[in-house]
């Protein structure tokens, strides 16, 4: 850390060229886990739960043979060819490429230049908020492991417990030393983060005898409320909720036709920590304001 504030006072351009730099990485290995983690999830469940196999209608899409997310390279979605690093640098390369593929010139997905644009967005926004410290450290493996979790449930319906649980734990663990919050705040956080949605959860369901939504939403609340503290938890949920309605009302609009709409919440949740995370502290002056 003494060495980084070095770097930051000496040489504060080279400083946010290496932070910006890292980021984008760290944004391209989020989409390997984006895309990846949700297959190992379902071959594992293939290979686990017969009766979860039933339920998949294809299994064409689950890759054969060894499987992580460091093994196979990455390749096109579309020829399957091998990406070279040259063609796997974040962002440029899907500049210089444009958007196509080098080899079959498929299209390439514009989510990932976006996420690794967000990554590196969310940790220049923290470290404006944070500054160089162990908490703009731990923000930043908050933040970029609540995009990872966001992105999945958008795209698949899952909040994978190999991301939310240890978020959960972590949460508790960094609290303990009160980098974000004193460790009462975490716990009574993680507790009434998933216990909130829990029990609502069973309201709707015994009133609708529907599942409004999954225990994954439970799980994540209940880190982000590890992370941030209980106090936060009302303002998380109200800037998530209204986002999530106001969004379902406009795809409803748009889809009149389809009237079972799944929306996944985790990505409003993930937005309602993000937004809370950077700017709390105004937040909570507005709050006491209008009060």
């Amino acid at each position: 850390m003494a060495y980084l504030h070095t770097i930051w006072q000496q040489l504060p351009v080279f400083f946010w060229i290496l932070c910006i730099a890292v980021a984008l990485v760290i944004g391209s290995f989020m989409n390997v886990l984006i895309y990846r983690l949700p297959l190992m999830l379902k071959r594992q469940w293939k290979d686990e739960c017969d009766t979860f196999l039933s339920e998949l209608k294809d299994d064409s899409e689950l890759p054969q043979g060894r499987f992580n997310l460091a093994y196979p390279r990455s390749q096109c979605p579309h020829c399957h060819h091998d990406i070279a690093f040259w063609w796997n640098i974040p962002v440029l390369s899907f500049i210089l490429l444009r958007g196509r593929c080098h080899y079959c010139h498929g299209p390439i997905s514009w989510r990932y230049p976006l996420v690794e644009i967000l990554c590196a967005a969310i940790v220049a926004l923290l470290f404006w908020q944070f500054s160089l410290s162990l908490q703009w450290l731990w923000a930043c493996v908050f933040a970029l492991t609540l995009i990872a979790a966001a992105c999945i449930d958008l795209k698949t319906l899952l909040l994978p417990d190999q991301l939310t649980l240890p978020l959960l734990w972590l949460g508790l663990l960094v609290n303990t030393h009160q980098i974000f919050v004193s460790t009462h705040q975490a716990l009574w956080g993680a507790a009434l983060g998933y216990g909130f949605l829990w029990a609502l959860y069973w309201v709707f369901k015994l009133l609708t005898a529907k599942e409004g939504m999954g225990y994954g939403d439970f799980k994540l609340l209940g880190a982000i409320g590890a992370w941030l503290g209980w106090s936060s938890l009302p303002v998380i949920l109200l800037l998530s909720s209204a986002t999530g309605a106001l969004i379902g009302i406009a795809v409803l609009i748009k889809h009149r036709q389809k009237r079972q709409l799944q929306l996944p919440f985790g990505p409003f949740l993930a937005m309602g920590a993000l937004v809370y995370l950077i700017f709390g502290e105004q937040i909570n002056h507005l709050y006491w304001v209008i009060l």
